[in-house]
């Protein structure tokens, strides 16, 4: 690697990373003081919510990653406009140096969100619901108040008559509403937390399970005995689709042991691998618009900052709205990124001078 790719590739990882580490220690806040109900009602400890807001923090870093490397990298393109480097790099012949290093942050990028979407994501959401079922079951087996409605997520309510000395739960109520179609409610004289070791089951007894439809429709069903997942209560979205907690490579080899390849596997796996072409569509548009330098002033100077932002809501609508999958506003940007590249960097042919 030449002394200048070096010097450029170090420069544009410096100020992603940054501002990458800037943005995920913010997020992480946010999401422990919109998850403090953890601690304060829950009567969980501070680490708990610490864990659990850092759980939810893979799953928000791919959205933003490949935002954080294209402003990162406007920002030292637009530090070296300011210095005249990148007029030096274009007259001396640096643009094969420049591209280099652009071609290596986004490969570093390319590998740190692949990693991110297809394997850290997963674990993360695999020990996310765990801790969240932990958290429901310690809070129906130890800390529910009796005689107090307390909400385990939103949407579902429990409410304990009483509680005896051997953690047996007298009177218990739940009452499910995430579903906007149907409300579910449990009712059981009796009730106990037990576990497998690995899922937390709530067992019921000598209870009704009602249901009641949208359109008024209401079903009861009795029992003398009803193991209840805590997963059903714990989750935000009811219950959780297990294919988010697999990682990639279980993923593909189970398909290829199976020989099927169901379309919810498919889709998931090229969802995951568009975070990739996302990174490449962003260092592309960004290179083909600061990487060369311009002597004009402009009244109106726009930031680089807020360009890439808009196109990463534009990139993020027409992925989500296109009938030709989320790869398409990635795909567009490379598209685009490319075209321009090639037509700034085109060798036009001098002038003829006509002498008479």
């Amino acid at each position: 690697m030449k002394r200048l790719t070096a010097y450029l590739s170090r420069l544009f990882m410096t100020d992603a990373l940054i501002l990458f580490g800037v943005v995920c220690f913010l997020l992480w806040l946010v999401n422990c003081l919109r998850s403090f109900d953890v601690v304060s009602v829950k009567g969980q400890s501070i680490l708990t919510l610490a864990a659990q807001g850092l759980l939810t923090m893979p799953q928000l870093s791919i959205a933003f990653f490949y935002v954080c490397v294209g402003i990162g990298l406007a920002r030292a393109l637009q530090a070296l406009q300011a210095n005249r480097e990148l007029h030096i790099i274009h007259t001396s012949h640096g643009l094969g140096s420049l591209w280099s290093a652009t071609a290596v942050v986004a490969g570093a990028g390319v590998i740190c969100v692949l990693l991110l979407s297809n394997f850290l994501e997963p674990y993360a959401n695999r020990r996310l619901n765990v801790l969240t079922a932990s958290v429901a079951a310690d809070l129906v087996s130890s800390t529910l108040k009796p005689q107090r409605f307390t909400q385990v997520t939103p949407g579902v309510v429990l409410l304990i008559g009483g509680r005896s000395g051997d953690g047996e739960i007298q009177e218990f109520f739940a009452d499910d509403r995430r579903d906007p179609e149907t409300r579910r409610t449990y009712i059981a004289q009796a009730a106990r937390v037990s576990t497998d070791g690995t899922n937390y089951v709530i067992e019921l007894r000598d209870g009704s399970l009602q249901y009641t439809e949208a359109d008024g429709r209401f079903s009861k069903v009795t029992f003398g005995r009803y193991d209840l997942s805590v997963d059903r209560l714990s989750q935000p979205m009811g219950v959780p689709n297990p294919l988010l907690e697999i990682d990639s490579l279980t993923l593909v080899s189970n398909a290829i042991r199976s020989g099927a390849w169901p379309q919810d596997v498919v889709s998931l796996l090229v969802n995951r691998a568009s975070e990739g072409l996302r990174v490449i569509g962003i260092c592309m548009v960004v290179l083909a618009v600061s990487g060369f330098p311009s002597g004009r002033r402009s009244r109106f100077n726009v930031p680089m900052e807020a360009i890439v932002m808009l196109l990463a809501f534009g990139e993020r609508g027409i992925s989500a709205y296109s009938p030709l999958g989320p790869s398409t506003g990635a795909l567009l940007m490379i598209i685009g990124g490319g075209a321009v590249l090639i037509a700034r960097t085109w060798v036009r042919p001098a002038p003829q001078v006509v002498t008479a």
